[in-house]
């Protein structure tokens, strides 16, 4: 694994407009290559353009001409604050439709759930695969195969980390929606123990809505047994995920897993796995990496992934278009 120069541990915390511009190289392409296979990853993203999302969707669009993107992956809180009521819902229009219109964006959209989506109508988002030519969301959790030009074979395994999270059900925001949830958790990872370990692609790629591991520590928070939420901002990743969703991507040795829900663009290397956090699709946080991730930018932006038999590429993007780092990930042998 490498990184482009500007990958140094919180060198682009607090930087913004011409400052940030100054501090990066000149923009680079970042080739495709023969034979390879390339998709965008955003998350965090639904707020009727605002906050730069519309700004985000321009790049994304001028990134999947570039790269000839095949897919996108969402990440999850695909609207704010509150999901969706059903497939009618003008949030539809407003949020997606309107705003990822450009020819380059009519791909099939491969979707994650966050626990804003779980706040509305999770069904109505499952439903509107059938209305949509291009929204993929079959079940809460589910995989997909892709093969590059050269044959090369990509699996993407779609979790649906909000269940596997314990605060969620005390939540009143989202614990109604959770109700029969609890009990299919174990079923979720079971499936992706199973799913994983059967898997014969080159390479396989995990994502979901939370972070796993995360750089993102909020400065004098603590802890507070009665709100164990805020551990997401304090132990540097999400106490849950570590114990239950983590042996399993150490077990299968899973070199990517993209997650969203911190709003920047980060990157933490743990174990054999990659976490690229694409949650910026937006409105950014307030602070970025406090010690523990390898990269962290407040700006809005995305991901590009670009697919090779030995190697895969992660390009950091923001809404200007700008590349700010990457991150060139070898296939173990």
């Amino acid at each position: 694994m490498t990184h482009s120069a500007v990958s140094r541990r919180g060198a682009l915390q607090g930087l913004g407009g011409l400052g940030l511009a100054a501090a990066l190289p000149a923009a680079r392409a970042v080739p495709a290559g023969e034979g390879s296979l390339s998709f965008l990853a955003v998350g965090d993203w639904g707020r009727e353009g605002a906050y730069h999302q519309r700004d985000v969707a321009i790049q994304m669009a001028a990134s999947a001409r570039e790269l000839d993107a095949r897919f996108v992956v969402s990440v999850g809180d695909n609207f704010y604050e509150d999901g969706v009521t059903s497939v009618d819902d003008p949030a539809w229009r407003k949020s997606f439709e309107e705003i990822y219109d450009a020819p380059s964006l009519q791909v099939p959209w491969h979707v994650a759930l966050g626990n804003h989506d779980y706040r509305g109508n999770v069904e109505a988002q499952i439903d509107y695969s059938a209305r949509s030519p291009r929204w993929r969301l079959p079940s809460r959790w589910y995989s997909f195969e892709e093969r590059a030009p050269d044959g090369t074979r990509v699996e993407l395994f779609v979790t649906d980390t909000t269940p596997l999270i314990n605060f969620y059900y005390g939540d009143p925001a989202t614990r109604k929606a959770l109700e029969d949830q609890r009990r299919d958790a174990p079923v979720q990872l079971a499936w992706l123990d199973e799913a994983l370990g059967r898997s014969t692609a080159h390479w396989k790629i995990v994502l979901g809505h939370h972070p796993v591991y995360s750089g993102w520590i909020e400065p004098g928070r603590r802890l507070s047994a009665a709100n164990p939420y805020f551990e997401l901002r304090t132990l540097g990743g999400t106490p849950d995920l570590i114990a239950r969703l983590d042996p399993i991507l150490r077990r299968h040795r899973v070199p990517l897993y993209l997650n969203g829900h911190n709003h920047d663009l980060q990157h933490v290397r743990m174990g054999t796995t990659d976490f690229v956090c694409t949650g910026a699709g937006s409105k950014i946080g307030t602070f970025c990496d406090r010690g523990g991730a390898d990269f962290c930018a407040l700006r809005s932006g995305f991901v590009a992934v670009t697919v090779q038999r030995e190697q895969l590429r992660v390009a950091y993007r923001d809404y200007t278009g700008v590349r700010l780092d990457v991150v060139d990930i070898r296939r173990a042998a």
